[in-house]
């Protein structure tokens, strides 16, 4: 098996990057989901409502990506703005008509759970041939797609360990999926298919997996993907 592509999302909800390579630390995929917008309540933008979540569909519409010196820089229809900038904290307090910042992480990871997630190709195929789903897994919002021939071969996976290059993870758990795979997001067309209430009638709600880092290092395009035994 082998990396296919590594995508990273500077802020979380938001479109994200492609990218050739990164540095993974025991975080996760460095820069990954490291800005979020927030709320005076502390609740972070997001396509639900949650304790910890409020559901603001607008972060979709804007996209994060990494500049050169390694700042982030935020787009719209309209303009773009740096991370941090008040103007841009000025800018999506109107579009979700509420008053928003965008902050960095601080003691509350801003993960969901696990620190990166995979999805392999055999899945997505399986769900577009089965179901005719656009399986495009820029609708999971997964930062690794690995090259595999077998359909949720990653499902059993949970519990071993994943040699990507230098890189060694470990599966954590399956991924229970949400609205958000329904809505247009990160550049990715929902046409109404309906990938959510699939999932749940034959797959538990669950695609892709998590995983945590067991060792860092630099996460490369092409590079080969080892699973090792339980325990």
């Amino acid at each position: 098996m082998t990396l296919r592509s590594i995508r990273r999302y500077p802020v979380k909800s938001m479109g994200g990057e492609d990218l050739e390579h990164v540095d993974v630390d025991r975080r996760g995929l460095v820069g990954d989901r490291w800005y979020a917008v927030v709320d005076d309540d502390g609740k972070l933008a997001s396509g639900k409502s949650s304790r910890r979540f409020r559901r603001r569909d607008a972060v979709f519409e804007h996209r994060a990506t990494t500049r050169s010196d390694g700042t982030v820089e935020v787009s719209w229809g309209g303009g773009s703005a740096s991370a941090e900038d008040p103007v841009l904290d000025a800018h999506l307090s109107e579009a979700m008509g509420a008053m928003v910042r965008v902050l960095p992480e601080t003691s509350t990871p801003h993960f969901d759970s696990g620190h990166v997630s995979l999805v392999g190709t055999a899945t997505l195929a399986w769900c577009e041939e089965r179901w005719g789903v656009a399986a495009d897994p820029r609708r999971l919002r997964a930062n690794l797609v690995v090259e595999t021939d077998e359909p949720f071969v990653e499902d059993d996976w949970v519990g071993r360990p994943v040699a990507v290059g230098e890189v060694t993870l470990v599966v954590a758990e399956r991924i229970p999926r949400c609205r958000m795979i329904d809505i247009d997001q990160d550049g990715a067309i929902a046409p109404g298919d309906g990938w959510l209430k699939r999932l749940a009638a034959e797959r538990e709600t669950c695609a892709a997996v998590y995983l945590d880092v067991e060792r860092g290092g630099v996460l490369r395009v092409g590079d080969e993907v080892v699973v090792g035994p339980l325990g």
